[in-house]
Formats: C-alpha cells, sequence, structure tokens
C-alpha cells in the first residue's frame, strides 16, 4: 500500500546581519564561513548577507573589496568563479553608523519580509547596548531574532554584568548566543563523544585514576596589529577566561542527562563554580605570567613584545599564563589541573594531554623510559587523537618503549570538515545553543578569574621575560615539576 508523505516545510527567509561587517573578523572569518556555508547548501535558499560599515561606498565599490580583501581567505580546491558568482548576490552592504538611529532604517529597508533574523556583532562590546536599543527602536527585534556577541566579553566581572543586563533588555537568553569559536572545533565537540560516547575511559576519568591535566593553546604569532587592543586585556583575559576553561569543561563536566542545551551547560557551570578560589598566595605559588622578548618564530628574527608598534616601553602586559588550577569535587579531588598559553611560542598548537596515575610497582626494571600512559587530543594545526602505551622495544631484553594508538580523524572521515566559525554560524542559523557560552556560565569564569588578576596587581611583578620562538619562561616548568610533572614537549 502506497504511503504519503507531506512536503518538508520551507526554511523561512533568513537575513545575516554582520555589524563590523568589513572589519578584520568578517573579512578573514566570518564571510568565508559564510561562502562555504553557501557552496555546501547549508544556508536557507532565501538568504540575505548584510554587512554593515560606515563607509560610504557603492555597490560597485563594495564587491570590489569583497574580491580583494575576503578572496584571499577561501581555500582554492573550494573557489568555483560560480559559486562566488552566487554567493555575492547573498550580499549586500549598509552604510550604518552604530550609534546613530536613523542610520537603522536604510538597514529596516533591506529586511525581507516574515525573516528569521541572526545579528553578529563583531564590534567592541563598547557598542553593543546602542546597536540593540536602535535596532529595538526600529522594530528589528522579535521573537524571530538571534544576536550573538563576540568576545571579549567584559574586561571584569562587574563589566561582564553590565554587558549581560544590557543586552538582555532587548533579548532573551535563549536568542543570545555567546560565541566562543573554539567551541566549533571538530575535535572539541568529539570530546563529547569520546568522554559520553565510549565506555572504555568513563572508569579511568577520575582520581585517582588521572595524575593531571594539562591544556595547552600555543600561538607562534605576535599581537600583530591587535596591539592596542592587547595591550589592555592581556593573556589571561584574551585567552584563560573563555577559551582555555571552556575546554576545561569539556573534560572535566559530569556526563549530561542529554545533549538538550541547558542540560550540557548545566553541567558546564558546576565545574566553573567548583574551581578552588585563589588566594594571593596561590597566586604568588601557582601562576606564571610571561612576557615575549626579542628571538626568532618560524626562522625569522622576532621582536620583543616591548618593541612591537603601538606597545608602551614599560607595558606590564602579560602574553603568556600558565597556572595550577583544582577542582573541588569527588572526581577531581587532588588531581593539578595546568592551564598554558602564550604569544610567540615555539609553535601554534593547541592541545589537552590526559596523563594516567603511575604504577603502583614496576616490574620492567631495566627498561630507560618511565612507563607513562597519556591521552594526546590535539586541536590545532592537525586533529588527532592519541593514546600513548608502553611497548617493548624489539630484541632481548624487557626494555620498555611508548608508542601510540592514533586515531585519526581525517583519515577515519574523509569528508569535508567544516571549519569553527561555519559550523558555529550554522548552528545559530537553526538556533542550536550547545555549543554557545549562557550568562551564568560567562560570570563564574569571570568569578575566578578576577581574584587572580588582582592578585597579579597586589604582587606587583613585572611578568618574567621569556624568548620568542621558545614555550615560555623556566618558572613554568618549574610549576610542573613541582608535582612530579612535565610540559608534554618536556618529556
Amino acid at each position: 500500500m502506497a504511503t504519503s508523505s507531506s512536503n518538508p516545510t520551507p526554511a523561512a527567509p533568513l537575513d545575516l546581519v554582520i555589524f563590523g561587517g568589513v572589519g578584520d573578523l568578517s573579512v578573514r572569518k566570518l564571510l568565508p564561513a559564510l561562502y562555504m556555508a553557501h557552496l555546501h547548501n547549508n544556508l536557507p535558499e532565501q538568504t540575505r548577507i548584510h554587512t554593515l560599515g560606515r563607509q560610504s561606498w557603492d555597490r560597485a565599490a563594495f564587491l570590489n573589496f569583497i574580491q580583494e580583501k575576503v578572496r584571499g581567505f577561501i581555500g582554492e580546491k573550494a573557489y568555483t568563479d560560480e559559486a562566488w558568482a552566487t554567493f555575492v548576490r547573498r550580499l549586500t552592504y549598509v552604510c550604518v553608523d552604530a550609534t546613530e538611529a536613523a542610520s537603522y532604517l536604510g538597514l529596516k529597508a533591506e529586511m525581507q519580509p516574515g525573516s528569521d533574523r541572526v545579528y553578529y556583532l563583531a564590534t567592541a562590546p563598547s557598542l553593543f547596548v546602542d546597536i540593540c536599543a536602535n535596532l529595538s527602536g526600529a522594530g528589528l527585534i522579535d521573537e524571530r531574532a538571534r544576536v550573538v556577541l563576540e568576545k571579549p566579553l567584559g574586561h571584569d566581572l562587574a563589566s561582564a554584568q553590565q554587558i549581560n543586563n544590557d543586552v538582555a533588555r532587548y533579548f532573551e537568553e535563549h536568542q543570545i548566543f555567546r560565541i566562543d569559536h573554539y567551541l566549533g572545533k571538530e575535535t572539541v565537540q568529539n570530546l563529547m563523544v569520546l568522554r559520553f560516547g565510549n565506555s572504555i575511559f568513563e572508569p579511568l576519568w577520575r582520581s585517582p585514576q588521572i595524575k593531571s591535566i594539562q591544556i595547552t593553546v600555543a600561538e607562534s604569532v605576535g599581537v600583530g596589529s591587535r596591539a592596542g587592543f592587547y595591550d589592555g586585556t592581556g593573556a589571561m583575559r584574551d585567552m584563560v577566561q573563555n577559551h582555555l576553561l571552556q575546554l576545561l569543561c569539556i573534560v572535566a563536566m559530569e556526563p549530561p542527562v542529554s545533549l538538550d542545551p541547558d542540560a550540557v551547560r548545566d553541567e558546564k557551570l558546576k565545574v566553573l563554580r567548583s574551581l578552588r578560589p585563589m588566594t594571593v598566595a596561590d597566586v604568588a605559588r601557582d601562576t606564571v605570567r610571561g612576557q615575549y622578548s626579542a628571538g626568532a618564530s618560524g626562522g625569522e628574527a622576532a621582536a620583543g613584545y616591548l618593541q612591537e608598534e603601538n606597545i608602551p616601553e614599560d607595558s606590564g602586559t602579560e602574553t603568556f599564563v600558565a597556572l595550577k588550577a583544582h577542582i573541588n569535587n569527588w572526581r577531581w579531588a587532588n588531581v593539578p589541573i595546568f592551564l598554558r598559553t602564550g604569544k610567540r611560542m615555539a609553535a601554534r598548537q593547541s592541545e589537552i594531554v590526559i596523563e594516567f596515575a603511575e604504577l603502583p610497582f614496576t616490574i620492567f626494571n631495566d627498561s630507560a623510559h618511565k612507563s607513562v600512559n597519556r591521552l594526546l587530543i590535539r586541536l590545532q594545526p592537525e586533529e588527532h587523537i592519541q593514546l600513548q602505551m608502553m611497548a617493548k622495544e624489539p630484541g632481548s631484553g624487557m626494555k620498555l618503549r611508548p608508542v601510540s594508538l592514533n586515531l585519526d580523524l581525517e583519515s577515519a572521515f574523509t569528508g569535508r570538515r567544516a571549519e569553527a566559525y561555519e559550523r558555529l554560524l550554522i548552528d545559530v542559523i537553526k538556533g542550536r545553543l550547545t555549543h554557545f557560552m549562557r550568562r551564568d556560565e560567562l560570570e563564574a569564569a569571570w568569578a575566578w578569574v578576577e581574584p587572580i588578576i588582582n592578585g597579579w596587581e597586589q604582587l606587583n611583578e613585572k611578568p618574567k621575560a621569556y624568548t620568542a620562538g621558545s614555550w615560555g619562561p623556566a618558572a613554568s616548568s618549574a610549576l610542573m615539576a613541582r608535582e612530579g610533572s612535565s610540559w608534554v614537549e618536556e618529556s
């Protein structure tokens, strides 16, 4: 007997509005990501992308800008003249002064009737309240609207709370997407599956089976064109408060009851609230601040931070942070957690290392290698997971050597792997909040980080110098050594 099926409801028109649409983030990340989503048919058919700026451009001038600036951030294999031409037809340019209510009339005129609306605020947080107020005044906010907030979300807890309060006057919490692009990385999302989709690790994922955890986000570049912003921010605010703590949450959280966004974010919040607060004495003992000095990077000479353009010659801003954290709960009792990030380091490398507990006793006394089991989760530059185990060296005797079991995701899944911003933008369009921070998560992260920053101010110590192209100050290695551990590249 034949069965009938109803046709799927066609997707509503989509208006995606990028404030700061001709800025660096939009050019390098957002527009290339949207091109890829367009190329692979992941945008609703009636999608218009409105790029906003203050330049008085006609369409020809705007298209010249897009061709010159955006085209270079699209891989050659992904580019075709046909796809680019159809993508560009989705784009509009609207001259808008974010602080002027009258400017929004031109934007309103470009909107499609009955559309879903996504407002991406790729601007300084100081403009968020003006943008939201003016959108509301123009009648552009309703139940079908969503807003995406780029970091940094605040300079401290009070300013983060103020931003949240300001935006909440115009958008409900389920309409607010606080983006952290690290949560869009394939391997980060796969970490959830690694932990909660496999029975092998769960009995071991706790104290005392785990000796330590280390999370590193290292950059080989200096501050570059971000010098003005970075000097008033530093590595703690720029990286630890968001990227590293979010990675820690996924590593340390309890199994959520489901993949419902709030179920996942509830468990992440518990981790943040369980982080042991640091006193000034803790800050002095368990944190390392660094600042890169002249050296070499990528085989070329690299200036020190104080020699970078637009950096004050007496700046005390840290470009490197290493710290030891503890989580006060049963699962992670007595497990030190090491977080590290820095600029001008030896390599661009982001990874999570789970070091399992040592054997209580070994019978292999003749081995030159200490028995160490590690799970290494590499996020960049390549994405893979390795389980380090001990094996016997060929030949006579019982000498051990570490070998790795590799989960090569690129070999296992040969299809295209979307970049983080593309994946997260699709989530925004579909209204999926799982990989975005909730308000209480953001504020809990600031509540833990702020006493550390205040402790540094009280201690009034200059950051420790480290040579550009190295792995940071020697004090970061000493921090690990006190716990009988070492950074993975030193072991």
